[in-house]
């Protein structure tokens, strides 16, 4: 497990561990509604892997939807990726670029475990 110094200003708690499904992705939101500052991350707990964490914006560009964390979370020619549920493009966890179409990116984003707090790193 990877443990990091959670010490710049912008590392903001989004979850507790017990939150995150192992081998899955679920749906966070970070941000203020109210201030109109919040985004829809997808976070992947891969507990068997390294790093064991991955985060992604939700929003698929392909279909128009907020679904990334319902993908599959598979290996593909050696890489991590999540395949949307939708129409099955493959995301690469560490980056976001899209395999089908390299000129395609989800932003992705610096999360670690702070204890059993989920941090992630983003800019609003």
């Amino acid at each position: 497990m990877t443990q990091v110094a959670i010490t710049h200003p912008q590392w903001q708690p989004i979850c507790k561990r017990s939150d995150l499904v192992a081998d899955s992705g679920v749906c966070a939101l970070v941000g203020d509604p109210s201030l109109g500052n919040n985004r829809s991350i997808a976070l992947f707990f891969l507990p068997d892997c390294e790093p064991e964490l991955y985060a992604l914006d939700n929003w698929d560009p392909f279909s128009k939807a907020g679904v990334i964390a319902r993908g599959l979370v598979a290996e593909v020619d050696g890489q991590l990726t999540v395949a949307s549920p939708l129409y099955k493009q493959h995301f690469r966890l560490s980056d976001g670029v899209c395999l089908e179409d390299e000129s395609v990116k989800l932003n992705s984003y610096q999360v670690a475990f702070d204890g059993d707090t989920v941090c992630i790193a983003v800019d609003l």
